[in-house]
């Protein structure tokens, strides 16, 4: 279901209010709640074990410094709550920066250009290289920053860069012109930590289907490393970007980061590296997953993954 049509399906009904965040002068009091729809979407609270309103999580996030919300980028439901999110933190609190994976360092001319109103959104889209869903996905956050005067931050390393990396490890940096070079982070930690671990997991299933992956073990090993490496370069950009927004921007702002969630689940990842920027900093990591009904889920598998969970109902095969 795309954006427009879901929001045709809101309704007005709610899950009792849970006051999670506390108070903070930054945050505005008394604003009236948005407009959810239950059926579709339940947020878990993992810390209390609840399933409270969307109204609590959006309080919550308008309490902290720095929010890292994980989407599924092939479901639609979750693209509407990541909105919906947005617009009532909004509605919440000054100072908002939006932060993006989808848009990369190199385009963050365009993407200023765009919301100063110096460039039409057509010469926007062909500077930027929007992902395929931009337009469904991901435009109406956008627009809403556009309409509000938020920053929007291009926080992601690009491809190539990563491609560079993937293909001859972390060195690949070095040979970078410093033109290239500055689009990715300065300081890079690439551990194999339980975050490797999770990603070396991962990646058996595509050696698996990938008819090119080396069959010698070491060689194998070595590809996912380098992989590995890649990622870590994207964490560590995008962590960077996330701290250099919040330093700009003025005191007491809150950026909302969103990004697939393999990048941000358990505090691993963006997260690990962004907390390691800023330790003085409240984070809370949301996870979205979408699921057969929202009304029936077990959250208890899944609420590790973050602060909070965001269950949304998974469109039906087609």
């Amino acid at each position: 279901m795309h954006l427009t049509a879901v929001r045709r399906t809101l309704t007005i009904a709610f899950l009792p209010f849970l006051a999670v965040a506390c108070a903070s002068p930054r945050v505005r009091k008394g604003v009236a709640p948005a407009a959810v729809p239950s059926a579709a979407l339940r947020v878990y609270h993992s810390s209390s074990a609840r399933f409270v309103s969307f109204d609590a999580l959006a309080a919550a996030v308008a309490g902290a410094d720095v929010a890292y919300f994980g989407e599924q980028h092939d479901d639609p439901e979750t693209h509407f709550a990541e909105f919906a999110l947005l617009e009532a933190v909004g509605r919440r609190r000054d100072g908002v920066v939006l932060s993006l994976e989808m848009f990369e360092r190199d385009v963050q001319s365009a993407l200023d250009d765009y919301l100063a109103g110096r460039a039409s959104e057509g010469e926007f889209l062909s500077r930027s290289r929007p992902w395929e869903r931009y337009a469904t996905d991901y435009r109406a956050m956008v627009q809403l920053a556009r309409a509000r005067g938020w920053p929007v931050v291009a926080a992601n390393v690009p491809r190539p860069v990563a491609s560079a990396v993937s293909r001859n490890g972390l060195a690949a940096l070095d040979s970078l012109p410093p033109a290239a070079r500055v689009h990715a982070a300065r300081e890079i930690s690439c551990p194999r930590d339980a975050y490797y671990e999770r990603f070396a997991e991962q990646m058996k299933g595509h050696g698996t289907a990938n008819p090119h992956a080396p069959s010698d073990s070491a060689a194998a090993g070595a590809m996912v490393w380098r992989f590995y490496e890649a990622q870590c370069v994207k964490d560590e950009t995008m962590a960077e970007s996330i701290a250099a927004a919040l330093a700009r921007a003025a005191s007491g702002a809150l950026v909302v980061h969103y990004d697939g969630a393999f990048h941000s689940d358990y505090g691993l990842g963006t997260v690990a590296r962004g907390r390691r920027r800023l330790p003085d900093a409240k984070s809370l990591v949301i996870s979205a997953i979408p699921v057969a009904d929202p009304a029936t889920v077990d959250p208890a598998p899944f609420a590790t993954r973050g602060d909070f969970i965001v269950f949304t109902r998974r469109p039906p095969p087609r």
